[in-house]
């Protein structure tokens, strides 16, 4: 029952990721079956050409024949090219649509999510699409239309024959559905594999130092040679199923075709005087019939090649509805540039309330005023850092109001906030560039203010090339310390008026704590709003106020510090 509902959960999740092309498919698809529809009429002219030849009763020439044989084979070319085009064309819309989606996706909402399977997902996953919609739909459409089309020129023909391909055509979409089942396992656990896979090398990546460190290569070459035998097994698996499925549908069309020539042949030779409507079997007949049934088969051998192209995307599908389901709610405006917002930095919380999956939280009304700093204290969990994210816009609440400078945080005003807010992560990220770029992204300021301000211009001497040291998308090199004071001057560079700081000086030994509390007083009494959560009471003690959020699922509560 539970496979059940999760394969028509697929099926709806691919139709509506295809349903933007979804006309130009169907177009496609039917100019496909058009093309395919014109072998009967090559067949004929072959049929009619050689028995009047064979049999010397007047018929087509050779030379009107052989002309009309290749102006339809050419209309057919043509009429394949085109829908060929059509077909990649759609599946380039799909595939470029999903993935601008997933790109949209990532850099509107500030999730944790795995830039291995991000990337996997939206590169080698995503372009399993392409095989589904140029080759399944096509053969789907073919199979709808092209076999009913020769099973009717069959019967017109020989009712014997036509009992033929009607008994033995139906034998194959059952062995398909069988073999699609498994197909579609298959398929969803080798592409469980290869995100996992990803996820693995980025991990391996980002400890290389480490595992150089710990000489640990040997047993990490060797875990990947297991994860990777591990993933050939499964991709090996999907093919067998491919082959079984091909192999099988081979046997059921020689089968058809071998009967349906062996009773023309007899009959042709007055050896079977019945099958045919009254009258003996004629050569043209026979001849046509002959030629038709291969191509009454063709379709099925088409959809059956194509049937795992259609596990793959169904587990795709599955895959990209289930990463939009687990997406929270996007972060506040469009993510993009623009002017401060005017106004007093005052943030005033009232009655809001967030639900971030485990517990519901209340947070008590609060009002920050400009120039104040203010300490967030509770356990782990408590809702601390969603609480910073709330106020710089990064996601909304469930209930409740935020306002900030006078004006009510919501799409309109997010961007403008942001941009006089300073970030100072938890964990923090560098890009693969210099220290200075990390620093300042290309922007002209007053850098050393920053260095100074932040303790950093010790680090920077320290560095083999200085500010031009280049770092490493996790900061190699540098200590733990190090990296929240970089990116504490990251923070005060950008001139905000507004710090938000998420545990600042976590992990970190009593000198290099001091260093980055010194950097963040120096903030504070330049007159910047500082704003932070932490579980350190020497930071807190040094804020002129303390918000105690409450680990109770219903509310927080907050508690009012002595001034510093």
């Amino acid at each position: 029952m539970a496979r059940q509902a999760k394969s028509r959960t697929d099926e709806v999740s691919l139709k509506e990721l295809v349903a933007g092309a979804g006309t130009g498919i169907r177009r496609a698809s039917w100019v496909s079956a058009l093309a395919s529809l014109i072998w009967p009429l090559q067949a004929g002219v072959v049929a009619l050409a050689i028995a009047s030849l064979v049999t010397g009763e007047p018929g087509p020439g050779a030379l009107l024949a052989g002309a009309s044989f290749a102006l339809l084979g050419a209309a057919r070319a043509i009429l394949n090219h085109r829908a060929e085009a059509m077909l990649f064309d759609a599946a380039t819309h799909v595939v470029t649509t999903a993935r601008e989606d997933i790109v949209r996706r990532e850099m509107r909402t500030t999730r944790a999510a795995s830039a291995a399977a991000t990337a996997s997902l939206a590169t080698e996953k995503l372009d399993m699409l392409v095989p589904y919609i140029t080759r399944y739909a096509p053969a789907r459409a073919r199979v709808m239309t092209v076999p009913f089309a020769i099973l009717a020129l069959a019967f017109w023909q020989s009712w014997a024959v036509g009992l033929v391909l009607l008994v033995t055509g139906p034998l194959i979409p059952v062995f398909m559905a069988l073999v699609g089942i498994a197909a579609k396992d298959a398929s969803r656990r080798q592409l469980a594999d290869v995100g996992s896979l990803n996820d693995l090398l980025m991990e391996r990546l980002s400890a290389l130092v480490d595992i150089r460190l710990l000489d640990a290569g040997p047993s990490v070459i060797a875990g990947f040679a297991d994860r990777a035998d591990g993933l050939r097994a499964k991709t090996m698996n999907v093919l067998r199923i491919a082959f079984l499925s091909s192999t099988v549908l081979e046997l059921f069309a020689a089968i058809g075709v071998a009967m349906v020539a062996v009773y023309v042949g007899f009959a042709l030779l007055g050896a079977l005087g019945f099958g045919s409507w009254g009258t003996q079997l004629s050569p043209a007949a026979g001849l046509f019939l002959l030629l038709l049934a291969p191509d009454y088969y063709q379709p099925l051998r088409d959809l059956s090649a194509a049937w795992h192209d259609k596990a793959s995307a169904l587990a795709v599908a599955g895959e990209l509805a289930a990463a939009r389901a687990e997406t929270p709610a996007p972060l506040l405006g469009r993510g993009g540039d623009a002017a401060p917002l005017p106004g007093e930095a005052v943030i005033t919380l009232k009655g809001v309330t967030v639900d971030p999956g485990n517990h519901p939280i209340r947070y008590p009304d609060i009002t920050i005023r400009s120039g104040e700093s203010v300490a967030l204290m509770g356990p782990s969990g408590a809702g601390k850092t969603t609480l910073l994210r709330l106020i710089a816009g990064l996601c909304s609440p469930e209930a409740g109001e935020i306002t900030v400078a006078g004006h009510r945080l919501d799409d309109t005003t997010a961007d403008a906030w942001r941009a006089r807010l300073g970030w100072m992560p938890q964990a923090p990220h560098f890009l693969n560039a210099s220290l200075a770029r990390n620093i300042t992204f290309g922007q002209d300021g007053d850098l050393e203010r920053a260095l100074r301000s932040a303790a950093v211009d010790t680090v920077v001497d320290a560095l083999p090339a200085g500010l031009q040291t280049r770092l490493g998308e996790t900061g190699g090199g540098l200590s733990g310390g190090e990296a929240r004071r970089i990116t504490l001057a990251r923070a005060i560079f950008a001139g905000p008026d507004i710090l938000l700081a998420d545990e600042p000086t976590a992990d970190l030994d009593a000198a290099t704590a001091e260093a980055v509390m010194a950097g963040l007083d120096a903030f504070s009494r330049r007159g910047g709003t500082l704003l932070i959560a932490t579980h350190d009471p020497v930071l807190a003690a040094r804020m002129q106020r303390t918000v105690e959020i409450s680990p109770a699922r219903q509310a927080a509560r907050a508690m009012i510090g002595s001034d510093a």
